[in-house]
């Protein structure tokens, strides 16, 4: 199954590996290091058409991707969660 991220974004959700709130997470300066080093490598996709909310990390054949959203994480959460109930 898919998950729809924002702007036409969609990423296979066995690739997700985590899904993160930018609001909490950015107070850390560790987690500021690690997406200023993703966007350095080009690994940061940007989904959100307004101010991101969140960040979904996922790793596909070795790749690393971190895509930013304007959805919230119970929103993310919410949608992984449907899908999987669909797909039964």
């Amino acid at each position: 199954m898919y998950l729809h991220l924002g702007k036409g974004t969609v990423v296979a959700q066995r690739d997700i590996i985590a899904i993160f709130d930018l609001d909490i997470t950015s107070q850390s300066h560790l987690t500021r290091k690690f997406l200023s080093a993703a966007e350095k490598a080009g690994q940061v996709i940007n989904a959100a058409e307004d101010i991101p909310k969140s960040f979904v990390l996922t790793c596909s054949k070795g790749e690393r991707r971190v895509y930013l959203s304007q959805m919230a994480t119970a929103t993310l959460l919410r949608r992984a969660e449907d899908n999987v109930l669909m797909q039964n």
